[in-house]
């Protein structure tokens, strides 16, 4: 193949990222991004493919409450440091912060006007603070326990604020007049939610004590009690109006009976341990809609108690129902009616906050739109690549699944085959989701499977207990709604140690398996009869892979190396050095002209077979990377690691071949307009195209030769005055580069003095790393300063010498000489006629004969100096530059 279809540069695209590890979160008032907490940072969530938009540094200290304005502009969080800071969202930055509570702040609620913020701690008080000026307006003290939930009234005319807390009291407290109004106990455990009716004279309460009450807020009493048989972790009432309204069903209203009081009733629904959504209806307390299965993963937590949702939040503008599951995850619900009428909860959208370790991951489908990944849980999660939202979970596995593997069926269909720690192996099919196999046997965790490539009739499977089986598609039917057990064609005891990795020929002739005991083995299908022992890694064998053209075999392993050996004899052909750990995963790109891998430091690699170059190296993963996927249609790559971090990897050799075409084609055309521009004296041009071609020797040139020009201020100011801050910070590097030159400082100073001149300090402090810049100009010009000033001294002893040699004579205002001065005295008295009185005539007599004598008796010292220095100078001096002196 020719090298111009080499892959040379490849494009990464961080896919999946943990953006969620529980505790507290929040929804903007469009729904368009969400806020939540990430261990001690925050992250700034676009809800529509989970992708990170920003990220706000935290303190050092876990996040405990999270909080959002009304209109989205400000973030209002709190630690376990017990700092409260206030974030503009615009910036990024935290414009207020202060510490008032003396536990960590658990809860925080902002009114509806933005201007109140209330927080609940740990130390039984809450405070309602003032947003702008940033005082406590409330300080309220009752609760005996943990304040878990926290809400204003909605309706901003009256001024209440409600708070649970783990002592089973619901509270009611006055904003006017700073007072407990009211206290509402009937539940016998934690409050873990409350919400208002649309009219707002109804509270609604739930709590683990598995029940629903509803209190009448005219005189704070007990309307109803709905039990609702699991702990219920959030209520939240439907609005009529709403589209989750609108979807409900009126023939499941029809059976209920009126209320007495003949006041509307009230729709609301609950989550809770279980893992499902229910909508209950006040009237008759009725569970009007109850969803039949649960979309979250049900676990227990250390006190043995399930745990399914840990809260919900009905989205504005009928955007649907989003529910937050124990292990990380946001589903996204849409209300939908059947074909029969019946009210449905969808789930549409399912955004995964954290991932764990991945373990591995395979492209699906013909067309590889979804991505297969298997992390450190017991489910596989299919992800589509162009929303990277999670399209289904594949359960059924009772501990952590290790490895996976994908294939299209000779019907069309897409299969999926999982190894675990439960030593089985299941056999999924991608249309239905659901597991149409199940194979048992192995004794060890099956680390490795690997699907046939050419008849996809059967996969083979490795496992810890050193054994190799092959398992049998044959008369299996993708369309089977029950599990069948899945029946072994072969197997053979293969290695000493644990099997990491397996690969099927293309032609379906060998499978090669890699193993902790340092080789590699090639047999022969279907019986499993060996081949050749590849025998010369150091360490175990982490990959192995069958070249898509070649009789030859890619290991990589934990000696830092990749070899390819050929099937024939077992020898080795190559030898890739390059990793500086273990490398985990190697495949073969370009038809087999070229190869990828990854490793234990955490590198992506791309080398060249021929050649045994390394052409590229990407630092993308901050650890090991434990899976890499190679797309057979677009040969795409995946990677994911121990940092529970998924990139996708895109070709992006023939973009950048264009792109650099592209600029070079720029560049020449600017370049010439550069020339013209300095050949009609448009310096301000000249040096803003020098700049965009990033030319520093002709930006040199041309500030050498504005140095030497007068008058070119204003094309000096109309020049700087046009760069960015960005390219400002480039003319300070070339500044600093060029000032450390003695043949080139002067310009340096020169473009120093007029950038100073023409910015304020101001937009000079806000360049980009400017300290640092100024930090390496400063030792260089102090530097030329002290060259400069020995210089003028030097000058100041020449200028003595030759003084002292009477070669100059001293400085002295001879500009005018003394009768001539006298004359145009003389002469502008009489042009004025002014006579000269007779004392006047005397005083410049006088003056005349005592300056006369003065320059006797100065020439009567020169004369006499000046025989003294010739005696000295006459022994060393040959007679020419004695009759100079003396002429002197």
């Amino acid at each position: 193949m020719a090298s111009a279809s080499f892959k040379k540069n490849y494009r990464c695209i961080p896919a999946l990222q943990q953006f969620y590890s529980s505790g507290p979160y929040a929804v903007s008032s469009d729904a368009s991004f969400l806020v939540c907490a990430c261990d001690e940072k925050i992250n700034i969530v676009d809800s529509s493919n989970a992708s990170i938009k920003s990220t706000l540094e935290g303190d050092s200290e876990s996040v405990t409450a999270l909080a959002l304005s009304p209109d989205d502009k400000l973030l209002f969080s709190a630690s376990h440091s017990r700092l409260i800071r206030v974030w503009d969202l615009s910036s990024s930055k935290c414009i207020r912060s202060w510490k008032a509570h003396e536990g960590p702040v658990m809860r925080m609620a902002c009114d509806s006007s933005g201007g109140l913020l209330a927080t609940g701690g740990s130390d039984r008080k809450i405070l309602v603070w003032d947003v702008d000026g940033g005082f406590c307006t409330h300080y309220f003290k009752g609760h005996k326990g943990v304040v878990t939930s926290l809400m204003f009234h909605p309706d901003a005319n009256r001024l209440l604020l409600f708070s649970g807390s783990d002592d089973a009291t619901v509270r009611v407290w006055d904003l006017v007049s700073k007072k407990c109004v009211a206290v509402l106990e009937e539940h016998f455990s934690t409050v873990t939610s409350l919400a208002v009716s649309e009219n707002g004279w109804t509270l609604l309460s739930s709590g683990r004590d598995k029940v629903v009450i509803l209190w009448d807020l005219r005189n704070y009493s007990s309307m109803m009690a709905v039990p609702a048989n699991e702990v219920i972790e959030t209520v939240c009432v439907i609005c009529s109006g709403t589209g989750l309204s609108a979807c409900l069903s009126p023939l499941e209203l029809q059976n209920v009976k009126k209320k007495r009081s003949g006041s509307p009733p009230i729709c609301f629904l609950t989550i809770g341990e279980r893992g499902i959504v229910r909508i209950w209806n006040s009237e008759g307390k009725i569970c009007v809609y109850e969803k039949q299965s649960s979309d979250a993963t049900v676990s227990a937590d250390e006190d043995n108690e399930k745990r399914g949702f840990t809260s919900a939040t009905i989205l504005p503008l009928d955007q649907g129902l989003l529910c937050v599951t124990a292990d990380q995850q946001f589903l996204l619900y849409r209300p939908t009616q059947s074909a029969e009428g019946s009210f449905q909860l969808k789930l549409s959208k399912r955004l995964v906050g954290y991932n764990e370790e991945i373990v591995d991951l395979k492209f699906l489908g013909e067309e590889e739109k979804f991505l297969a990944v298997a992390t450190n849980v017991e489910q596989v999660r299919v992800y589509e690549l162009a929303s990277m939202s999670c399209s289904y979970v594949l359960a059924g596995h009772t501990d952590i699944v290790l490895c996976l593997d994908t294939c299209v069926s000779t019907s069309g269909g897409t299969l999926i085959v999982t190894g675990s720690k439960d030593n089985n192996v299941r056999l999924w099919e991608g249309k239905s989701k659901s597991c149409i196999g199940l194979g048992g046997g192995h004794m060890g965790a099956v680390g490795a499977v690997a699907f046939s490539k050419k008849w996809k009739n059967f996969f083979v499977s490795g496992s810890s207990d050193c054994t190799i089986k092959v398992w049998s598609l044959e008369g299996l039917s993708e369309d089977c709604s029950e599990v069948v057990s899945l029946k072994t064609k072969a197997v053979v005891a293969a290695h000493d140690k644990d099997i990491n990795s397996l690969a099927v020929a293309p032609n379906d002739n060998y499978v090669c398996s890699g193993s902790q005991d340092r080789t590699a083995c090639i047999w022969r299908l279907p019986d499993l009869v060996s081949v050749t022992v590849l025998r010369g890694h150091k360490r175990g064998i982490w990959s192995v892979e069958f070249s898509p053209v070649d009789q030859c075999v890619i290991t990589s392993s934990g000696d830092k190396t990749i070899k390819i050996w050929a099937i024939s004899d077992g020898s080795c052909l190559k030898t890739f050095e390059g990793h500086t750990s273990s490398v985990l995963r190697a495949s073969f790109l370009t038809r087999g002209a070229q190869f990828v891998s990854s490793g234990s430091d955490g590198l992506v690699k791309l080398w060249t077979v021929k050649t045994n170059e390394c052409i590229a190296t990407y630092d993308q993963h901050e650890s090991q990377i434990w899976a890499l996927a190679v797309g057979k249609q677009t040969e795409m790559l995946a990677t994911g690691g121990r940092d529970a971090v998924v990139n996708l990897w895109h070709d992006c050799t023939a973009a950048d071949k264009e792109e650099a075409f592209r600029k070079e084609e720029e560049g020449v055309l600017k370049g010439q307009e550069l020339e013209n521009a300095v050949s009609d004296a448009d310096y301000s041009k000249a040096i803003q195209l020098a700049f965009e071609l990033r030319r520093p020797h002709k930006l040199f040139e041309l500030f050498a030769g504005l140095c030497r020009k007068r008058e070119v201020e204003p094309q000096i100011e109309r020049a700087l005055r046009a760069l960015g801050k960005e390219e400002m910070r480039i003319l300070f590097e070339y500044v600093r580069e060029w000032n450390t030159k003695p043949k080139l400082c002067h310009v340096a100073q020169f473009v120093l003095f007029r950038v100073f001149n023409i910015l304020p300090p101001t937009e000079i402090i806000e360049i980009k790393g400017i300290a640092e810049l100024l930090e390496g100009l400063m030792p260089y010009t102090q530097r030329h300063f002290s060259r400069i000033d020995r210089l003028i001294r030097s000058t100041f002893l020449l200028d003595y010498t030759l003084t002292g040699m009477s070669v100059i004579d001293p400085e002295t205002d001879m500009s005018v000489p003394k009768d001539e001065s006298i004359l145009q005295s003389d002469e502008s008295r009489k042009a004025n006629d002014l006579p000269m009185s007779e004392e006047n005539v005397v005083d410049e007599q006088t003056r005349d004969s005592t300056e006369m004598e003065d320059e006797k008796v100065s020439s009567k010292k020169r004369k006499s100096s000046k025989s003294k220095g010739t005696k000295k100078k006459l022994k060393g001096m040959n007679s020419d530059a004695t009759t100079i002196l003396l002429q002197a």
